[in-house]
C-alpha cells in the first residue's frame, strides 16, 4: 500500500483514530488454534505502515495499529481473506451472533454423530464376532455392511461439516490446517469402506468413521465452551456500568441521557445508592463511598469536595453532585475490561503441546500415507491394495490417541480437583499452573475472612456505644453491634454521610463515627471507629479483618514447595505490612490500584517469572487475567470469577496447594502420553506401510493406543481416591 492509497471509503468508518494512530479492528471467523494466531498476526504485520497486530482467540477480534492515513480495512480484510479465514469489521453483536451459531452447529453435529455411533454398532458388532469364527453368511455380512452404510455415511458426512468446510477454506487457499487429516481420514475411511463392501472385501470401516468424529466434536464443542466463558469475564464487567445518567444542565435542571453521551466536563448528579456512571471529581455533597471496584476493600471511603469518584463506585449515603471527567470508554472500568482482555490474548500466546505435535503430524502423514500408496503401486500391487495400505497408514496413525493425549490427563485432573471443590475452567491451565514460579495474593476475602472484628475493647465500653452502632449501616459500626450482641438502639439517631451517626445514649448526645467527628485525633495507622459520651474523653475502637485459619499453614506450605509468596493489597500500607508481617511474608505491597496490580505482574514477568494470581475482587480482576495463571475462591465477584482459571469453593486455601501438586502430576502424566503416542506411531506407521498391519488391525491397534493414553490419564483419579 502506498501512501496515496485511500481506504475503501464503505470501510473507512469503521477506522478509529488516536493521535498519530489508526486502529482496526476486525472479526475473524474460523480460526481455531495457535498456528492459526500466529498466521493471521503475520500476515496482518505485513502489510505497510502496520505498528502492531494482535489476535486474541478467544474474542475473534483482530486489533491493528497502523500510522496515521495508512490504515485500509479492506486490504486487511483481503490479505486475511487470503489464508482462509473469514474477515468483517469488527461488531459486538455480530461477535455474539456468530458465537451462538457456531455453539448450535457444534452441538447439532456432535448429536448427529452420537446418534451414528451408537446406531451403526448394531450392524457392525455381528460382522465384527463374525470374523472370528462365529456363523454369518457373505449374504447377511453384505446386508449388515449396507444398513451400516446406511447410518454411518450420511451421519459421517453431515457431523463432519465443521471440518470439512475449515479443510477445504484452507486448501483453497494452499494452506494446511489441522482439519485437512481429519477430513481426509474421515472421507477416504468412507470410500474404502464402501468399495469393501461392493466389491465382497473382508472389512469396512463405517462405525470408525463416525466414531472418530464424535470423540473430536466432544473436544471441539468444549473447547468452544470455555472460550465463550472467557469472552464472558469483560462483558459482566462492563455491565457493571450504569446505562443511564442524570445530568444537569446550565440552569441545574436534570435530565436523564445515556451514559455513552456524557462528555467531559458534564455536571452530574449521583443520588444515594446509585453507582457513578463515569469517572469524575465531587462538586458538592458528601458521603461514603463503597470503592470496593477500585481497591477491592469493603470498607466504605468518606468523600467530599475535590475527591475522586471512579465508575462504577457506589454512593451509600448523601447525594453527590459529580464533574465528569473522562467518557463512559474512558473509565476505569472500561480500562480494567481492556486490561483484561490484553491479558487474555497474550495468554492464547501459550502454544499448547497437542498443537506442536500436531504441526508436525499434518505433513509428515500425508507424505507417509502418498508415499505409501505410490510406492505399493509402483512395485506391483493393484491400486486396490495400495489404497488399503495407504488407508491402513492413516487409521494407525490417527490423532486419536495424540488428540486425547493431553485431554483425557485434563479430564481425569479436572474431575480430581472438582471432588475437591475447585473448577477447572480451561484445559490448558493445567500446564500453565505447573509452569509457575511464584504467587501473588490479594489481602482481602482471599487471605482474610473479609469481615472487619472488634479487637481489644472493653466490653462495657462496647456496650455503651452499641446503641448508636445498631442505627448506622456502616461495616464497622454493624462489627461493633455485633461484638456488644442484641439490644435496643439509640433515640433520635441521626447520621451525617461520610462522618457517623448521633443520637441519645443514657440521656445524653453521643456520637460514633469518624475522629474529627467526634473531636479525636486519629494515628491513621489501623482501621478504627470513635465514639464520645456528652464531653467525656472519646473512646477509640480498632477493628482487623482476621487471617483466615489456614493462611499460615498453607503458605509455608507453598513457600516448602518452592514458590515466590507476595502480598499485593488495595489496603493502607499499615494494614498491608500487619498481614504480611503475620503471615510471614516479606514482599508485601499496600494502596494498589487494579493497574498497580497489573503493572506488578507485567514487571515479574519481564523478568522471567510465571506468576499465579489469587484474587476475588474486581480489582483484581486484570491481574487474574495478566497472570500466567490465575485462581479466585468461590464468593469473588462474577467477572474476577469468569476472569480466573480455577474457581475453589469455600475460600480455604488448602485447594491452591492441591490444586498446583495435581496440575505438576497433569503434566507429567501428559508427557508421558505423548511419548507413549510418539513411540506407538514410530512402530505402527512403518508396519502399516509394508503390509504387516491391516486396516482392521490398524483399527484394534488405534483403539489401543487410545485406551492406553486413557487409562494412565485416570491413574490421577485413583491416586485422588486413595489420598
Amino acid at each position: 500500500m502506498t501512501d496515496a492509497a485511500l481506504p475503501s471509503p464503505a470501510l473507512d468508518a469503521f477506522i478509529r483514530r488516536d493521535g498519530k494512530t489508526d486502529r482496526v479492528e476486525l472479526l475473524i471467523k474460523g480460526a481455531h488454534c495457535a498456528s492459526c494466531m500466529t498466521r493471521i498476526e503475520r500476515a496482518a504485520k505485513a502489510m505497510p505502515g502496520v505498528a502492531t497486530a494482535r489476535f486474541n482467540l478467544t474474542t475473534g477480534k483482530l486489533s491493528v495499529a497502523s500510522e496515521t492515513g495508512r490504515a485500509d480495512p479492506a486490504r486487511l480484510i483481503e490479505a486475511v481473506t487470503a489464508l482462509g479465514f473469514t474477515a468483517v469489521p469488527y461488531d459486538p453483536a455480530e461477535a455474539l451472533a456468530e458465537d451462538d451459531r457456531t455453539g448450535r452447529e457444534l452441538v447439532l453435529a456432535l448429536g448427529v454423530a452420537g446418534f451414528g455411533a451408537m446406531n451403526v454398532m448394531m450392524f457392525t458388532v455381528p460382522v465384527w464376532a463374525g470374523l472370528f469364527g462365529q456363523e454369518l453368511g457373505p449374504e447377511t455380512r453384505t446386508v449388515l455392511l449396507w444398513l451400516a452404510a446406511l447410518v454411518a455415511a450420511p451421519c459421517a458426512l453431515f457431523a463432519g461439516m465443521p471440518f470439512f468446510r475449515s479443510a477445504f477454506a484452507s486448501l483453497r487457499k494452499g494452506k494446511a490446517n489441522m482439519d485437512v487429516p481429519i477430513s481426509i481420514g474421515v472421507l477416504l475411511t468412507l470410500a474404502v469402506s464402501f468399495s469393501e463392501t461392493a466389491l465382497g472385501g473382508p472389512h469396512a470401516y463405517f462405525d470408525a468413521a463416525v466414531m472418530l468424529l464424535f470423540l473430536l466434536l466432544i473436544g471441539r464443542y468444549l473447547d468452544h465452551r470455555l472460550r465463550r466463558n472467557a469472552r464472558s469475564a469483560a462483558r459482566h464487567l462492563l455491565a457493571l456500568q450504569v446505562p443511564m445518567a442524570v445530568r444537569l444542565d446550565g440552569r441545574g435542571v436534570r435530565h436523564g441521557v445515556p451514559v455513552a453521551e456524557v462528555m467531559p466536563g458534564d455536571l452530574l448528579a449521583v443520588p444515594a445508592g446509585e453507582r457513578a456512571p463515569v469517572d469524575g471529581l465531587v462538586e458538592r455533597g458528601s458521603s461514603e463511598v463503597d470503592n470496593s471496584l477500585i481497591s477491592g476493600e469493603c470498607l466504605p471511603v468518606s468523600v467530599g469536595p475535590g475527591a475522586k469518584l471512579y465508575a462504577g463506585a457506589l454512593n451509600q449515603s448523601g447525594e453527590l453532585i459529580l464533574r465528569a471527567l473522562a467518557a463512559s470508554q474512558d473509565s476505569a472500568i472500561a480500562a480494567i475490561a481492556r486490561l483484561m482482555e490484553a491479558g487474555t490474548q497474550s495468554r492464547s500466546a501459550y502454544v499448547r503441546l497437542a498443537d506442536k505435535a500436531a504441526a508436525i503430524y499434518v505433513p509428515v502423514v500425508h507424505s507417509v500415507a502418498l508415499m505409501t500408496f505410490a510406492g505399493g503401486w509402483l512395485l506391483g500391487l493393484g491400486p486396490r491394495e495400495a489404497l488399503l495400505r495407504a488407508a491402513a497408514v492413516l487409521i494407525v496413525t490417527c490423532p486419536c490417541a495424540l488428540g486425547l493425549a493431553v485431554p483425557a490427563v485434563q479430564v481425569a485432573a479436572s474431575g480430581r480437583l472438582f471432588r475437591k471443590g475447585v473448577l477447572v475452567k480451561s484445559g490448558a491451565a493445567f500446564e500453565r499452573l505447573s509452569e509457575v514460579d511464584s504467587i501473588f495474593f490479594d489481602k482481602t476475602g482471599v487471605l482474610t475472612q473479609g469481615r472487619p472484628q472488634l479487637i481489644g475493647a472493653d466490653p462495657a465500653l462496647v456496650a455503651l456505644a452499641a446503641p448508636l452502632a445498631r442505627g448506622s449501616h456502616h461495616p464497622l459500626a454493624k462489627a461493633l453491634a455485633d461484638a456488644a450482641g442484641p439490644g435496643m438502639a439509640a433515640n433520635n439517631i441521626v447520621e451525617t454521610a461520610g462522618s457517623g451517626v448521633e443520637g441519645i445514649v443514657k440521656g445524653r448526645r453521643a456520637r460514633l463515627g469518624r475522629a474529627e467527628f467526634v473531636g479525636a485525633v486519629s494515628e491513621g495507622s489501623a482501621t478504627e471507629l470513635w465514639f464520645a459520651l456528652g464531653a467525656e474523653e472519646p473512646i477509640r475502637f480498632a477493628f482487623h479483618d482476621a487471617l483466615r485459619p489456614e493462611a499460615v499453614s498453607v503458605l509455608q506450605e507453598l513457600r516448602r514447595m518452592g514458590y515466590r509468596l507476595a502480598l499485593l493489597s488495595g489496603d493502607v500500607p499499615a494494614a498491608a505490612r500487619s498481614a504480611a508481617e503475620a503471615l510471614g511474608l516479606d514482599e508485601w505491597h499496600g494502596a494498589m490500584t487494579p493497574a498497580g496490580k497489573a503493572a506488578m505482574i507485567d514487571r515479574a514477568k519481564a523478568a522471567g517469572h510465571k506468576v499465579l494470581m489469587v484474587g476475588d475482587g474486581l480489582n483484581d480482576a486484570a491481574a487474574l487475567a495478566k497472570a500466567h495463571a490465575s485462581m479466585a475462591p468461590g464468593a469473588a465477584i462474577e467477572a474476577s470469577q469468569n476472569a480466573a482459571d480455577c474457581v475453589y469453593a469455600g475460600g480455604n486455601l488448602s485447594a491452591i496447594p492441591l490444586t498446583l501438586t495435581i496440575a505438576r502430576q497433569t503434566r507429567k502424566r501428559a508427557v508421558e502420553n505423548f511419548t507413549f503416542a510418539a513411540l506407538y506411531n514410530a512402530v505402527a506407521t512403518p508396519a502399516a506401510m509394508i503390509g504387516l498391519v491391516n486396516p482392521f488391525i490398524a483399527a484394534l491397534a488405534m483403539s489401543g493406543s487410545s485406551l492406553v493414553v486413557t487409562l494412565n490419564a485416570l491413574r490421577i483419579s485413583f491416586a485422588g481416591r486413595r489420598a
